[in-house]
């Protein structure tokens, strides 16, 4: 695919948008399936399972598209590029979610979210530890600023007062929104030697797996299988399959901290279609400050630096 498409800032900003709203919605979509499928608060192996089968089928549907649409040659794959999707399965996935899961049942929904927005923050300092191009600026730190106060905002609840802090709730969220960020950018690194929807295919069907066995091990099951429940996770696989895609390409063709900048968004759509599904009011005065703070931070993040300021980061 070409790589040039997914630089462009109009492709950029209309692609990654659309995955943040696609995993925006997997929050409403994943609270409807912890009912349908009958998932009790703090069973988390049957949520890891739950997990596991949505991210194994959205491997396999990647795979499938794959070997449909001229990738067979792609798809065969030497031991060290086995070694690099199954590590990147295994962190991406399996690991992050382990920890999400995990912490969100030991701290709020209003906590957890917040906390894994600090996952932009760690992606733009990676970005600035690693790339040469990708170095910390003031209007990118402004912007994750900003950003982040929008997040706080779209959550803020009387629980957001309470400063408790625990390792294995808030704390793991933030491991989780590490580890995320650091496999990110390992992804962007295996990408540029491996077609985007095989890596991708590859590495959710890994992770997707190891969720299943971990889950099923620790006592997780599923029941409530009806066609509407089928559904809901046939929607979420095939999200899953498509965000994940999409954002694999913009981080081969971009800078990591430009694109990390919409992950701000994610929680703002979430908290929209949740307030949409559920019958809230969605135009609070909260959420639209927060939508605008969001949109600034990302503007700030994404913005091409002056002509002057270009010239003193060559020197």
């Amino acid at each position: 695919m070409n790589r040039s498409l997914f630089a462009d800032r109009k492709v950029l900003f209309l692609v990654a948008t659309f995955c943040c709203l696609l995993w925006g919605s997997a929050y409403p979509a994943i609270k409807a399936g912890y009912a349908m499928f009958h998932i009790a608060a703090a069973d988390v192996p049957s949520k890891l399972v739950f997990a596991g089968y949505r991210f194994l089928f959205a491997g396999l549907l990647l795979a499938v598209f794959a070997w449909f649409t001229g990738r067979r040659a792609a798809m065969r794959l030497d031991a060290r590029t086995w070694g690099q999707v199954t590590l990147l399965g295994l962190t991406q996935t399996l690991l992050q979610y382990i920890f999400f899961y995990v912490g969100l049942a030991y701290t709020t929904g209003v906590k957890g979210s917040i906390m894994n927005a600090t996952g932009t923050f760690f992606s733009v300092l990676l970005a600035h530890l690693i790339y040469h191009n990708d170095r910390l600026s003031h209007h990118k730190v402004w912007g994750c600023i900003v950003g982040f106060a929008g997040v706080m905002v779209v959550n803020f609840t009387p629980d957001l007062l309470d400063f408790d802090f625990t390792l294995l709730g808030e704390g793991f969220v933030v491991i989780a929104a590490f580890v995320l960020s650091a496999a990110s950018i390992y992804g962007k690194r295996v990408s540029q030697h491996l077609d985007s929807v095989v890596m991708t295919g590859y590495q959710l069907a890994i992770g997707g797996a190891a969720l299943l066995a971990a889950g099923f091990a620790f006592g997780g099951h599923l029941s409530g299988f009806t066609v509407g429940s089928v559904a809901l996770l046939g929607y979420m696989v095939l999200l899953s399959a498509l965000a994940f895609t999409l954002w694999s390409l913009l981080l081969r063709a971009n800078r990591v901290s430009t694109v990390a900048a919409f992950n701000f968004l994610v929680p703002i759509f979430g908290a929209a279609l949740s307030a949409l599904f559920l019958d809230e009011a969605i135009l609070a005065w909260k959420n639209l400050i927060a939508l605008v703070l969001v949109c600034g931070g990302i503007w700030l993040v994404t913005r091409e630096p002056a002509s002057g300021e270009t010239a003193s980061r060559a020197r």
